[in-house]
């Protein structure tokens, strides 16, 4: 017998369990459950490999926290690096709340929208280890810039600055793309283990470790460590800005950054890498060409009925597509689409919820700080969530699927009492004295707490699960790609923000968040009538080609 039946031999020994034992480098000697177990043993997450979790967004969070009082707020009198101090508000270009969101909303849908190319980067050319190293060195050019923008000599020339810090965004942006499409799939990678198998607790229970929980495990924890990043910069970068000046505040963060070019090179032999496939991009966009021709209508009911039927698919034969990319991982994209109505509401943390709190009595705070109230209840709730609340859940026999999580984060007013009790009514975020002081309302900003909260909880539901939904629904050589679509949604989001910078202003602000409120409440019902079959038929959430298990028969 040669040694390749040897080795077949081998895979097909069995134990006194009648359990299949693998030999291949990864499940060596693991016992494999039968049809019954698979039924009756409760699953369990693996151990997650923390070296992994090498990067984080200190230096990202850091700058883009200052982002709103840099371009919204005027100089303070007598300042000449825009810090406000204890009673004053810090500020640089003045230019307004209206030009503030809109650039800060450029700046995310640009962010977003470069992922498509990382993807294309990495799949068909480098792979994703060496497309991150080289989104890293713009990324670092572009932190410079923003330096430059923020020195004294420059910050007080408003045209310069505005000039330097734009080329900065569009240089960060780029950067920030060709690194988010490929950062979660690789941490991901870092788990090998495809299979379900047996293994006994201490207590004596015999359990199945089911890699898909892993991987929901990991994107928990890879989230939980962007948000460590992300408390310490934004805390550290709102005093900055407050006391010593905007040129410290964007400083710090590119100290910080330097230190991902020597992770990167001490973790390069640790890391498991997956080569470049090539790209099927360009194939996906033709497969979805041939599948929707002839399927739209000027009636959007009768478009929506026929993009979703089930024979979408049957047009796009592999006659008419000589390499057809995974359906399945095109189908999970379809769940995607209605990402972007999520993250137009979350993105008011990011400038709205800023500017109004330089309208409220702070007491020496930065109005910016209570948005680590965010990061911070992800740093608490995950971990309670990770390791209470789904293994409960999961006990009770209460299958909380992905798109049941996702609904949740869609389903979790304070500027009518502002403008009531500002002295300027409802002109509140224009509102100074004689010197150029600003003038606020009596209300202590930390009223604010309970949205910053909530949008926590929001995005333990439907942000990671979207992560993980990506990773899992798609191929190998399709997860870089799957991933630029589920961070496309937000450029898409951002887009529509666009069309809200008219409500960014006095006194229409309480117009704008009541809007959000009922875009998050109508989309989070439309997103679960649109997929509850799905759920029901558990199609995709219980998928076990290519990331569970490699059988040939479920294939």
């Amino acid at each position: 017998m040669g040694n390749s039946e040897e080795n077949i031999e081998e895979k097909r020994s069995t134990s006194s369990h009648d359990h299949e034992i693998e030999l291949d480098g990864i499940h060596d000697g693991l016992e494999f459950p039968t049809e019954d177990e698979r039924l009756t043993l409760r699953r369990v997450p693996d151990n997650v490999p923390w070296d992994a979790f090498s990067s984080e967004r200190f230096s990202f969070y850091g700058c883009t926290v200052v982002f709103t009082n840099f371009i919204q707020q005027p100089l303070p009198p007598g300042s000449k690096t825009g810090a406000g101090f204890a009673d004053g508000q810090s500020g640089a270009l003045g230019l307004g709340q209206q030009t503030a969101f809109g650039l800060t909303t450029f700046y995310q849908f640009w962010c977003y929208v470069t992922p498509v190319l990382g993807a294309y980067i990495a799949d068909a050319h480098l792979g994703r280890y060496n497309t991150i190293c080289i989104a890293v060195v713009v990324t670092l050019i572009g932190h410079i810039l923003l330096v430059i923008s923020a020195i004294p000599s420059v910050i007080q020339q408003e045209k310069g600055a505005i000039a330097v810090f734009s080329i900065a965004l569009i240089v960060m942006g780029l950067g920030t793309g060709l690194f988010k499409a490929n950062i979660s799939p690789l941490v991901a990678e870092q788990y090998k283990r495809t299979k379900l198998f047996i293994k006994t607790t201490r207590k004596g229970e015999r359990v199945i470790v089911d890699p898909i929980l892993t991987i929901e495990r990991i994107y928990m924890y890879f989230y939980m460590f962007i948000n460590l990043g992300a408390f310490g910069g934004k805390i550290g970068m709102s005093f900055s800005e407050k006391y010593v000046g905007f040129w410290l505040a964007y400083t710090l963060p590119t100290v910080v950054f330097l230190l991902c070019p020597i992770v990167l090179w001490l973790g390069r032999a640790r890391y498991n890498r997956t080569p470049p496939t090539g790209s099927v991009l360009v194939t996906a966009f033709r497969l979805w060409r041939f599948a929707t021709r002839g399927r739209w209508s000027l009636n959007p009911l009768r478009t929506w009925r026929q993009l979703t039927a089930p024979n979408l698919w049957d047009s796009a034969k592999p006659s008419h597509v000589q390499d057809k990319p995974n359906e399945e991982g095109l189908k999970a994209c379809v769940v995607f689409c209605w990402f972007p109505l999520y993250w137009l509401s979350y993105n008011q943390l990011n400038n709205n919820l800023t500017s109004q709190g330089a309208t409220m009595t702070t007491q020496g705070v930065p109005n910016d700080i209570l948005s680590n109230l965010d990061p911070l209840a992800l740093i608490i709730f995950i971990p309670i969530c990770d390791q209470l609340l789904y293994p409960a859940l999961r006990r009770a026999g209460i299958k909380f699927s992905p798109l049941k999580k996702i609904t949740a984060g869609f389903a979790f007013v304070l500027q009518h009492y502002i403008y009531k009790t500002n002295p300027c009514g409802e002109e509140a975020a224009t509102c100074r004295d004689a010197s150029g002081n600003a003038l606020v309302s009596p209300l202590n900003v930390w009223i604010q707490s309970g949205s910053y909260i909530l949008i926590a909880f929001s995005e333990i539901f439907a942000s990671i699960t979207g992560l993980e939904y990506a990773f899992t629904k798609a191929p190998q050589n399709m997860r870089s790609l799957v991933m630029a679509v589920y961070l496309f949604m937000s450029a898409i989001a951002s887009a529509l923000g666009e069309a809200f910078v008219a409500l960014s202003t006095d006194p229409l602000l309480v117009w704008n968040y009541g809007a959000m409120a009922v875009i998050s409440i109508v989309s989070g019902v439309l997103f679960w009538m649109s997929v509850f079959r799905l759920d029901k038929r558990d199609i995709l959430n219980s998928s076990n080609k290519g990331h569970v298990e490699k059988d040939e028969d479920t294939s």
